[in-house]
């Protein structure tokens, strides 16, 4: 009989952690209707200010397609989250606004985000931390050029 050796699969682990993250923050959004997908579109939004914020900045910064993002946009201004004016320079174009409703679901969804974050790396000592944080960064690094994500650099030019 042959020897069987166990193979980690890292991407899974990754996946069930995410999946772990999504479900907490679906949980916590769902009494005010919203899935964690809408809620990272308005944590994008909110967290850009004042600079003007278009469908194709959702796009690149979230990896999705127009269509997604539209669908998104579309619930979350429904539900009066956000809302999208017209651009006075480009008529064409609508700005993505965050409503105060957005904002106040924002700040509920910063504090999951926290206590998830506070729970990913419980028990692990400050140097494990930076570690962690630096494994990470370094695999994402590793895996970033064959999957079309920009690097930090890159989404600076």
């Amino acid at each position: 009989m042959g020897v069987i050796t166990l193979c980690v699969h890292y991407g899974h682990l990754v996946r069930i952690l995410h999946w772990c993250c999504d479900q907490t923050m679906t949980e916590a959004l769902n009494n005010v209707g919203l899935t964690a997908s809408q809620g990272r579109l308005m944590a994008f939004i909110a967290r850009r200010g004042q600079q003007p914020t278009y469908a194709r900045d959702v796009e690149a910064e979230l990896h999705l397609t127009h269509p997604t993002v539209s669908g998104l946009l579309s619930r979350l201004e429904q539900k009066g989250f956000v809302e999208l004016i017209t651009d006075p320079n480009d008529r064409r174009s609508k700005r993505i606004v965050i409503s105060e409703k957005g904002l106040a679901c924002h700040e509920r969804m910063h504090a999951v985000i926290l206590e998830n974050e506070s729970r990913i790396v419980q028990g692990f000592s400050p140097e494990e931390k930076a570690q962690f944080t630096q494994f990470l960064q370094r695999a994402i690094d590793n895996v970033r050029p064959d999957c079309g994500c920009p690097s930090k650099e890159e989404k600076k030019a």
